[in-house]
């Protein structure tokens, strides 16, 4: 899976990036490799946080779906 992250440059020299796709998802670092590392761990976490999962009634049905 691939996604797209703004990356941001800040005035004192640091960065910081926040993945459009993912509201919310955002992280900073004081290199590009540092931001990259927190980056990857951020959009896992965004990713693999356990919502309940939906109720279906009638013909609805739930599913998985894998990326």
């Amino acid at each position: 899976m691939n996604v797209k992250a703004v990356i941001h440059k800040n005035e004192d020299g640091s960065y910081w990036a926040e993945v459009p796709a993912l509201p919310g998802c955002a992280t900073q670092g004081e290199t590009i490799e540092e931001l990259l590392a927190n980056l990857r761990e951020a959009i896992e976490g965004y990713l693999t946080v356990e919502i309940e999962t939906p109720l279906a009634s009638g013909t609805d049905r739930v599913m998985d779906i894998a990326l």
